[in-house]
């Protein structure tokens, strides 16, 4: 009190701090706003170039991103490079380097958010993708951690018949697996990873009732399940629907084609 000028000057400073930290909070609350609006942005247009089938220039807008540490862009950029890899123009080299780049992705987006059904479901795809330049034991031996994610991915979302439907597939795989590679998984677990047609065909009928028609492969692979299971009249039913499919992608006119030669085998 004996100098009030220092005592203005205090006040001052305070005042100024306290304006300082209110600043920096309203700049830092505005930041994370403008971080937000701007992944919601990326997201919108790589799910409009995923959608419209623009598959190279998805990845070249996602890989501009490659270092982000959202769990969203990240499971979309490692869907994209797998996307990438399986391109009739991609050579078998450059495929390879896209499904390692893949995984990578995918793990990242894991460790992001293992909250995220998406992130499990190409974690497990992509791992899948993996072990076909590893060798049949690394392939059985990931097995198990294949499907454990995509367990998860349906446990965290039931309405995504994607996940329901690869959980169909890994059924179907392990049902059809032959006695060689069934000698293998032997010698890997004292429990080797096992399944039937009967489960499969559950699987697949479980993802048509979440989206009916949603896609062409799963039409296809209930008629084929059908045709293991001797159930000819059923298989024929769906085998007719998959050959019937409106042809969006080249996968559909190769599942289009299989299914018309199997119903001229019926």
């Amino acid at each position: 009190i004996g100098n009030p000028g220092t005592l203005k000057r205090g006040l001052l400073f305070s005042a100024l701090s306290y304006l300082g930290f209110e600043t920096y909070q309203v700049i830092s609350q505005a930041a994370v706003v403008h971080a937000t609006a701007k992944v919601e942005e990326i997201l919108e247009q790589a799910d409009y170039l995923y959608e419209s089938g623009e598959t190279e220039k998805l990845y070249q807008l996602l890989t501009q991103y490659k270092e982000s540490e959202d769990a969203e862009v990240l499971w979309r950029l490692a869907r994209a490079s797998r996307d990438i890899a399986q391109l009739s123009g991609t050579s078998e080299e450059e495929k390879k380097l896209f499904v390692y780049e893949a995984l990578e992705y995918a793990k990242r987006a894991l460790e992001k958010n293992e909250s995220s059904f998406a992130a499990h479901k190409w974690y497990a795809i992509c791992i899948s993708d993996v072990g076909d330049y590893e060798g049949i034991k690394v392939k059985i031996a990931n097995a198990y951690i294949i499907k454990e994610h995509f367990e998860k991915a349906i446990e965290l979302n039931p309405k995504d018949a994607t996940s329901i439907h690869l959980m169909g597939i890994w059924c179907y795989t392990f049902a059809e697996m032959p006695w060689y590679q069934r000698r293998i998984a032997k010698m890997l677990f004292a429990t080797p990873p096992t399944s039937t047609y009967e489960e499969a065909l559950g699987y697949f009928h479980r993802a048509e009732q979440v989206d009916p028609n949603f896609y062409s492969k799963n039409l296809l692979l209930l008629g084929k399940t059908y045709l293991k299971l001797k159930n000819k009249k059923l298989a024929a039913f769906w085998l007719m629907k998959a050959r019937d499919y409106p042809a969006h992608t080249e996968e559909d006119k190769q599942i289009q084609t299989e299914a018309a030669q199997l119903l001229t085998g019926l």
